[in-house]
């Protein structure tokens, strides 16, 4: 059986987001509040909704 751990706030790493922005990689936290934003906005590719709904307009 596995036991859950617990980590409290203070013994949790922090961890550092990066992306790519015009051809190159860096941290979000480096970002202008524009670009903030912008990124907030993003939204995930999910290669499986996309297959699903492909599937879905080919099947009609």
């Amino acid at each position: 059986m596995a036991t859950e751990i617990k980590l409290k706030d203070e013994e949790r790493q922090p961890c550092e987001v990066w992306t790519r922005v015009m051809g190159y990689f860096r941290p979000v936290s480096a970002f202008n509040i524009g670009k903030k934003s912008e990124y907030a906005e993003r939204v995930c590719f999910s290669e499986k909704k996309a297959t699903e709904r492909f599937m879905a307009i080919a099947a009609e």
